[in-house]
């Protein structure tokens, strides 16, 4: 038996594993519940729901969105599945994060004496979470498979291009695509991405 791990992004939850299950014939498809607040609970619980997937099924893949891609090669480097596939995935959270600084006008130093800021679009900047995802560098083995979105405006082309390069992974580009794949042309170029990265 075949299972693919889902792993939502940012606001998302468990349950959109089901959108999934129509591409993914001869596949079981479950979606992981995890605390997103700081990398290190999203690396317990998935890490926790990989192991028991790992502990049911002869094969686990691997299928994760955005934030969830970080997380989830956080939680499961070293016991890779035996493929991932990413969606709009944040491959490079250092500079998601520096971006988001750079963007709100917040030096590392205003960062690091406040420990914590509020940016005017509600976004929340943490040093704490700064110096976890820098002193934990992700290692990553998996056979990767990445859709990847040209008018991504979280994770550049340049970014992905050096995943890609550094890595056992392939690239599959919507150019007119968004970061969230929305659009009825969008969910359909996904949708027949993931049946044929899985045939």
């Amino acid at each position: 038996m075949k299972v693919i791990l889902y792993v939502h992004g940012m606001g998302g939850n468990f349950s959109e594993a089901e959108s999934y299950r129509k591409d993914c014939p001869g596949f079981d498809v479950v979606g992981a519940e995890y605390d997103g607040s700081f990398p290190a609970k999203a690396r317990d619980d998935i890490r926790r729901a990989y192991d028991v997937l790992r502990g049911e099924y002869e094969c686990v893949y691997l299928l994760a969105n955005s934030i969830g891609a970080y997380f989830s090669m956080l939680a499961l480097q070293g016991c890779e599945p035996e493929k991932a596939l990413f969606i709009s995935p944040i491959l490079d959270m250092e500079r998601v994060i520096l971006d988001m600084m750079s963007r709100a006008g917040v030096s590392e130093d205003d960062l690091r004496t406040k420990g914590e800021i509020v940016t005017a679009s509600g976004e929340i900047l943490s040093w704490e979470y700064l110096r976890f995802v820098r002193e934990n560098p992700l290692t990553w083995n998996a056979p990767t498979e990445i859709l990847y979105a040209g008018n991504d405006i979280i994770t550049s082309r340049q970014t992905v291009n050096e995943f890609v390069l550094g890595h056992d992974a392939r690239l599959t580009v919507m150019e007119n695509g968004e970061h969230w794949f929305h659009t009825a042309e969008q969910v359909a170029f996904l949708d027949e991405w993931l049946r044929r990265v899985l045939s």
